[in-house]
């Protein structure tokens, strides 16, 4: 192509890419809609709206700890449109997002003429969560711009904002449409109640996110967290997030360091849950200037007479010392840092460092601080698999005995919905040899309806077919399909060739096929003769299904047909329960790095928080 014809494309047909939020990052649009006014005369009104959200943030967020960005507005003058705008990295605290909306939320019945648009890295997060009652028109790959926060509702702007035509609406039609014809909005109670169904618990999840924790810390530690509580989000993601590098100012014998283990005293800490379980789950080799007294504190615990006491002195030491740490490797550089609270981490711990220690609290000072032997119970860290079924179904029934602190509505949805995205990404027929389609649903969405055949259950199984898969081992080794069944063994078919000429090479091909198929059975890929608790097997919807993969067998004994009638509550194999256990520990063995549980459920836009605690569950 010559250079002018590439010129030439670029100016008339190329369009630029479009732009993408970072992942974990929501972004947040404010809009005054009123005909009446110019644009550029709607400057009071959006400074007046953005007084209210900081007064609305210190009344619900004052003593909130943000796990990165904190909920911000600044006015932007874009294309000719005025509005607030706001952007705020959430990292691994899928809270701070709900937050925000709540924010918004309680923003917009506060202003009659408020319009707000908010939207991540995954798009209409909205709608995502309104997924299964959208309307069927409303596909991912033509709902931009097309939800809208106002008066505490949720509106969406119909086809007729895009003239009919399915496609995504740009930010000017959306903010036009909304002006000409706030009339044609569609509000559904149905899309509303599951889009805001996480806001139910607001305002008083704000106070429940927090977990307060006792550790033990150098004095000067303490000072600072009692002065700047929140600084304890980036020290925690300087230790969650440490490498090699980070770890030197721990590991070397010879620097100054700004946190020593010296002068330890006992307070509460406030975490989010989050970070408190970001911390928790770590394992981490104490640095060699915490080694001896971490050895000192796990010997006393391993005695005979060992009591609670010396254990949680252990435990509040550990945690300690992995804060301190995070502390240590934070004040390296922090005042370079793109965060505030880490250059307010800086300047604060430079004062103290010039003022000495005469600064730092007494013992009687310390015992005068609010909640500083507050220790929260940690039971919600607890997973209990007899109760972990119920969970999956969305369902927690009454048991006898002490409630697990495992679960919550929240979780029982998470899980849900990580289970049948998994079974429908491995039931997907659609897959040509590119593989499996995660988000591109607009063709399918259309398309379906009433002429979907009423077979389509059968698709949803998770079973392996072993006849099927032998039937195409002998067609790929060029054998006739049929084949016989006795006693549990298949036999490869007979096969008369055409010409008596060709009798030694189908032999061999016959005996090759065996060959391989017994090599198949060895290794468990045909398992012929599963026993009792391999022949039934849950569907999703609750509905039973109890398909033996060797029926047809004739020497099946009574024995085990009464074994099975006997033991069905309790040997049956719930697809649902070992899908999601396996994701969960396959995910566990990642050790916090990428791997391919995580990367297949990212891209279902499913993300599980990290661990790297390498207990297994013996049950």
């Amino acid at each position: 192509m010559e250079r002018e014809d590439k010129t030439g494309f670029f100016e008339n047909g190329f369009q630029e890419f479009p732009r993408r939020l970072p992942e974990n990052c929501v972004e947040y649009m404010l809009f005054i809609i009123d005909s009446r006014v110019e644009s550029r005369k709607l400057l009071p009104d959006l400074e007046a709206v953005r007084k209210t959200a900081v007064q609305l943030c210190d009344r619900f967020t004052k003593d909130y700890i943000w796990q990165r960005d904190v909920f911000q507005l600044h006015i932007k003058n874009e294309n000719g449109q005025v509005y607030l705008h706001g952007t705020t990295d959430y990292g691994d605290s899928v809270e701070d997002e709900w937050l925000i909306v709540f924010l918004l939320r309680e923003l917009t019945k506060s202003f009659t003429n408020l319009w707000v648009r908010i939207f991540d890295s995954d798009g209409e997060f909205l709608l995502v969560e309104a997924a299964n009652v959208l309307p069927k028109w409303l596909s991912p790959e033509i709902d931009s711009h097309r939800a809208w926060i106002h008066q505490g509702r949720l509106w969406i702007l119909p086809l007729a904002a895009s003239s009919g035509e399915k496609r995504p609406l740009s930010l000017p039609e959306a903010t036009g449409y909304l002006r000409a014809k706030p009339e044609g909005l569609i509000n559904s109670t149905f899309v509303e109640a599951e889009a805001f169904y996480r806001l139910e618990k607001y305002p008083a999840q704000i106070t429940d996110w927090m977990h307060h924790s006792l550790v033990m810390i150098p004095r000067k530690l303490a000072y600072i967290l009692h002065e700047r509580p929140a600084t304890i989000a980036p020290a925690v993601e300087a230790f969650y997030l440490r490498d090699p590098v980070c770890m030197k100012p721990l590991v070397s014998l010879s620097g100054k360091k700004h946190f020593p283990p010296e002068n330890l005293v006992t307070v509460s800490v406030k975490f989010t849950k989050v970070l408190f379980a970001q911390v928790k789950s770590q394992r981490f080799q104490a640095p060699p200037s915490w080694s001896s007294i971490i050895d000192a504190a796990d010997k006393e615990a391993k005695t005979e007479n060992t009591t609670d006491g010396s254990l949680k002195r252990l435990a509040r030491l550990e945690m300690g010392m992995k804060i301190t740490s995070g502390f240590e490797m934070l004040a390296t550089n922090a005042d370079k840092r793109d965060n505030r609270l880490a250059r307010e981490f800086a300047i604060l711990l430079e004062d103290v460092e010039e003022d000495g220690d005469q600064v730092l609290p007494t013992d009687a000072d310390i015992a005068a601080w609010s909640d500083v032997n507050r220790e929260d119970d940690e039971s919600w860290l607890d997973i209990n698999f007899e109760v972990f079924e119920n969970e999956l179904e969305g369902k927690r029934g009454a048991r006898r005995g002490p409630q697990s602190g495992f679960g919550d509505s929240r979780t029982q949805a998470d899980l849900q919905k990580m289970v049948s995205r998994f079974e429908a990404f491995l039931n997907d027929e659609t897959a040509g040899i590119d593989g499996a389609e995660i988000e591109d649903m607009d063709e399918d969405d259309d398309l379906s309806g009433d002429d979907e055949d009423d077979s389509e259950d059968e698709d949803k199984e998770v079973s392996f077919d072993e006849e099927q898969f032998a039937k195409m081992m002998r067609e790929m080794m060029g054998l006739p399909s049929g084949g016989e069944t006795t006693q549990g063994t298949k036999q490869v078919a007979k096969y008369v060739p055409p010409e008596e000429a060709d009798e030694d090479e189908d032999e061999e091909i016959r005996r090759m096929a065996a060959q391989m198929e017994a090599e198949l059975k060895e290794h468990g890929a045909l398992k012929l003769d599963p026993g009792p608790r391999d022949t039934k097997m849950k569907r999703v919807g609750g509905k039973q299904q109890a398909e033996d993969h060797g029926k047809g067998k004739e020497t099946q004994r009574p024995e085990q047909e009464e074994d099975e009638e006997e033991d069905s509550g309790d040997e049956e194999v719930d697809i649902d329960y070992n899908l999601a256990k396996n994701l969960l520990e396959s995910f566990k063995s990642q050790a916090g790095t990428a791997g391919p549980t995580g990367n297949i459920l990212g891209m279902m836009g499913m993300q599980l928080p990290r661990d790297e605690d390498e207990e297994e569950n013996s049950r």
